[in-house]
C-alpha cells in the first residue's frame, strides 16, 4: 500500500526540502521529492507549518514512567519504550546498569525477546547496551558499588552468550582484563565503548588500538587533566575527556537535557566532534514523566536511591547528578538552542549519527529511499506533534 506525507519542511541528512513530500510503500520510504505532491496516490496527507524528520534513536536510556529496563520484565520494557516514543524516540538500545549476574542475565533475556516484539505503540528495541559492571569504582556515578568488578572470562562469557542481543558494551579501559573483554566482544561483533573511567590519555589510546570506538556521555563520569592531577602532580596528563576530543576514531554522546551540561559545554562538544561523531542521548531513568521524588536507579532490589528534582536526577544529598529525566525531544530543543546549528545537523545527532554508531544506518536514521518509515512531525517549537512507525500513525 502506498501513501504520501508532505510537509512545509522535510529534514534530510544534510538539507531540508521546503516544502517536500515522501512516498511510502508498505512501511518503507520509496521516494523523497521537493515540492508538494501532485501524483495519483489518493492516500495523501499534507502538514502545513510542520517539519517532517526521521524518528529519533537513543543509544543510552535506562527507563521511564516508573519502570527501568533492569526490572527485567516484558511489561517494564514495553512501558519504557512507550514512554520514550511519546518523546520522538522510535528506536533505542535498552541500557543495563551495574548489577548482579542474575539480574543482568534476566535483563538480557527480556531484551532478546523484546527485540522480536511487534509493538505498534512503542519504540523498537534494537538490542542491548551492556553497561556495567565493568566500571572504575570511583567513577561509578549512581550505580551501586557492590557489583562493580573488573572483567574476567569467567565473569563475562555468560553475558557474551547474548551476542545476538548486545549491540554495544561499555568498559573502563584501565581495568585489568579490559583488553580481553574488548577483544572477546569484537570477535562476536559487539561494538565497544569506554565509560565510567579514570583512564589516562595513553590508556585510552591503547584501547583505541584494541578497537574501542565510542565513549559514553562526554564530560560525565570520566577522567580529565584535573582529576588525574590528584594522583600525580607532574607532568599533568590528559584523561578520557581529552582523548575523546583528540581521537577521530572515537565517536561520543552528550546528555543535552539542559541540566547535566551548560550551553558552553554543548557548544564545545559540537564544535570539536561535529554532528557526525556526536550523538544525543537521554540517559533517562525511571523518573521520566513522573513527579518529583525518590526513585530507584536500576533494579528495584539492587539499585541505588536517586532523587528527581528540578528536571534532573540527583543523588539523595543533591550534590551529584544521577542520570536524566528528559526525553529526546527535549534534548533536541536544548541542543538547537545552545548551538544555533542548522536543524538538519541537530536532527542528525538524534537519528542518523546514533544509527551509524550502533550499525543500523542501512535501515534507519534518515529520510532516504529504502529505509523504514519511522517519522516524526515537529511543530515550529520542535515539539513532537505526530509519530509514524513503519508509515502508520501512532496516537500519542
Amino acid at each position: 500500500m502506498q501513501s504520501v506525507l508532505s510537509a512545509s519542511s522535510v529534514v534530510l541528512e544534510n538539507s531540508t526540502l521546503e516544502p517536500g513530500h515522501v512516498i511510502l510503500s508498505d512501511g518503507i520510504i520509496s521516494k523523497v521529492s521537493n515540492g508538494l505532491y501532485q501524483g495519483p496516490i489518493q492516500n495523501h496527507q499534507h502538514f502545513d507549518g510542520y517539519t517532517l524528520c526521521p524518528g529519533f534513536i537513543d543509544l543510552h536510556v535506562h527507563g521511564g514512567l516508573n519502570c527501568d529496563f533492569m526490572d527485567g520484565t516484558p511489561e517494564a520494557f514495553h512501558t519504557v519504550c512507550k514512554a520514550h516514543l511519546k518523546h520522538g524516540t522510535t528506536s533505542l538500545l535498552a541500557t543495563s546498569t551495574a548489577a548482579t549476574m542474575p539480574s543482568i542475565l534476566k535483563f538480557l533475556e527480556t531484551c532478546r525477546a523484546s527485540k522480536k516484539a511487534n509493538w505498534t505503540d512503542a519504540a523498537q528495541v534494537l538490542g542491548a547496551h551492556f553497561y556495567g559492571p565493568y566500571f572504575f569504582p570511583e567513577a561509578r556515578g549512581c550505580h551501586p558499588s557492590e557489583p562493580i568488578v573488573a572483567p574476567t572470562p569467567e565473569h563475562f562469557n555468560s553475558f557474551l552468550d547474548f551476542a545476538d542481543t548486545i549491540i554495544t558494551a561499555s568498559v573502563a579501559p584501565e581495568l585489568p582484563g579490559a583488553e580481553a573483554f574488548v577483544k572477546a566482544c569484537l570477535e562476536k561483533n559487539i561494538r565497544c565503548n569506554a565509560g565510567h573511567s579514570h583512564a589516562t590519555f595513553s590508556q585510552v589510546e591503547t584501547a583505541v588500538h584494541w578497537g574501542v570506538r565510542h565513549v559514553d556521555h562526554l564530560f560525565c563520569a570520566m577522567s580529565d587533566r584535573a582529576k588525574l592531577r590528584l594522583t600525580q602532580t607532574y607532568p599533568m596528563r590528559g584523561g578520557l575527556f581529552e582523548a575523546t576530543l583528540f581521537f577521530n576514531e572515537l565517536t561520543t554522546e552528550i546528555i543535552a537535557d539542559g541540566k547535566h551540561l551548560a550551553d558552553d559545554l554543548l557548544r564545545l562538544a559540537f564544535k570539536i566532534k561535529g554532528p557526525d561523531s556526536l550523538a544525543l542521548v537521554t540517559d533517562a531513568n525511571r523518573a521520566l514523566d513522573m513527579p518529583d521524588g525518590p526513585y530507584i536507579f536500576g533494579n528495584k532490589d539492587e539499585g541505588c536511591t536517586i532523587l528527581k528534582h528540578d528536571g534532573v536526577g540527583l543523588m539523595p544529598d543533591g550534590k551529584a547528578l544521577a542520570s536524566s529525566v528528559a526525553g529526546m525531544d527535549h534534548c533536541v530543543r536544548t541542543m538547537h538552542h545552545a548551538t544555533n546549528a542548522p536543524l538538519p545537523e541537530i536532527i542528525r545527532m538524534a537519528s542518523l549519527t546514533p544509527a551509524k554508531i550502533a550499525g543500523f544506518d542501512k535501515t534507519l536514521g534518515s529520510i532516504t529511499p529504502g529505509k523504514i518509515a519511522n517519522l516524526l512531525l515537529l511543530d515550529q517549537y520542535l515539539h513532537v506533534s505526530k509519530i509514524f512507525l513503519k508509515g502508520f500513525p501512532v496516537s500519542i
